[in-house]
């Protein structure tokens, strides 16, 4: 990691604040797994999942962390509700790793397609806005989607591919929550064109009283409960699924790989795989020589992003100069637009703390 994060901070002997944090992680978390704590956590679904149709619910986007979690399902025996978003964005690759796992694993599926128009519409409205976090909404509607049918079929557990493994480190700084939804609208309001009136919306209250506090949603971690090799687990999923790796984190998703390669690192100087890679040496896949070669030499060629700008343009439906246009707008932080939302999350979060020291 370098000052690419305007956030970072170096103690005396040179180590980083990312590094700080991924040590203090260390104390409950370790690299070589924890069979105890994995067991445990099959117990507690299994346990919750008694008179219920599903003992958990995931959602599947073809990406090495969710197949390998898929493939964990169908090890331990869960009954798995599989749901995958489909944004308007996905991959050749992806849709057939996604078919591959569900029909080799048995599990019910449920693919739910964003209504295109709305999507491209509010797509389009991000771009124009300057923001760093283009993902917004495509990780909006995914949350939404799966929350959604977590509460329509009463699912308590969900499993999730996020681990510390692989994501243990990225900063804060390079984006802005993807659940503020006042954000979103705000955004929108200002940029787009079209109402939004099927695009799937859930905003940080609805999440955190209606799933976590009235439905006591919660969400299981296993990738953290095991030793987690990002390189062992593809070498699994190609022989269990014949699967197939897309090229990159997340890219998965054609528009996040293109937000990842280009948007990010030429526009806002942010380049994740600093992150990505950052994470895979603390937590010992990688040494840190390796991914500084590999930082180096692992840039998209030109003609491949060349193609990619083409791909992006033909999908939001403008001319590639219209979208080279949207290329050179003024660059714009999250903060200079309302964010309602983010303060109302903060003040939540302080609120439960304070109770928490009452009880004390």
């Amino acid at each position: 990691m370098d000052t690419t994060d305007p956030w970072i901070s170096f103690d005396l002997q040179g180590v980083c604040s990312h590094c700080q944090k991924v040590d203090e992680f260390k104390k409950t978390w370790n690299p070589e797994g924890d069979k105890a704590k994995y067991d445990k956590m099959l117990e507690q679904i299994r346990a919750d999942g008694k008179g219920r149709d599903y003992d958990i619910i995931m959602g599947l986007s073809g990406g090495v962390d969710s197949s390998y979690v898929a493939y964990l399902a169908r090890e331990a025996g869960l009954r798995t509700l599989v749901i995958h978003c489909d944004t308007g964005w996905n991959s050749e690759l992806a849709v057939k790793n996604i078919e591959n796992i569900v029909s080799k694993c048995g599990f019910d599926f449920i693919t739910h397609v964003v209504d295109w128009e709305e999507m491209r519409d509010l797509q389009h409205a991000f771009f124009k806005s300057g923001v760093p976090n283009q993902d917004i909404p495509q990780d909006h509607a995914i949350a939404a989607v799966f929350y959604g049918y977590a509460r329509k079929h009463k699912v308590k557990w969900s499993l999730s591919g996020s681990n510390l493994a692989t994501e243990s480190i990225l900063p804060n700084s390079w984006g802005h929550d993807n659940l503020d939804i006042t954000h979103l609208r705000a955004i929108h309001k200002q940029f787009g064109t079209k109402p939004l009136k099927h695009f799937p919306t859930m905003g940080y209250m609805e999440h955190v009283v209606v799933n976590q506090m009235l439905l006591g949603m919660k969400v299981a971690r296993p990738l953290n409960y095991i030793a987690y090799n990002k390189s062992k687990a593809m070498e699994t999923l190609t022989k269990e699924f014949d699967w197939r790796y897309y090229g990159g984190k997340h890219y998965e998703s054609r528009f996040t790989k293109f937000f990842q390669s280009y948007y990010l690192p030429v526009r806002w100087g942010f380049d994740k795989r600093l992150a990505h890679l950052s994470s895979l040496v603390v937590s010992g896949e990688m040494t840190r020589d390796a991914a500084l070669n590999e930082f180096q030499t692992g840039s998209l060629p030109l003609e491949e992003i060349d193609a990619d700008k083409d791909y992006m343009a033909r999908k939001l439906q403008i001319s590639r100069d219209e979208f080279e246009a949207l290329m050179v707008l003024p660059l714009k932080t999250h903060e200079e637009y309302p964010i309602a939302q983010y303060r109302l999350l903060n003040a939540y979060k302080s609120l439960r703390l304070a109770m928490k020291g009452k009880k004390k």
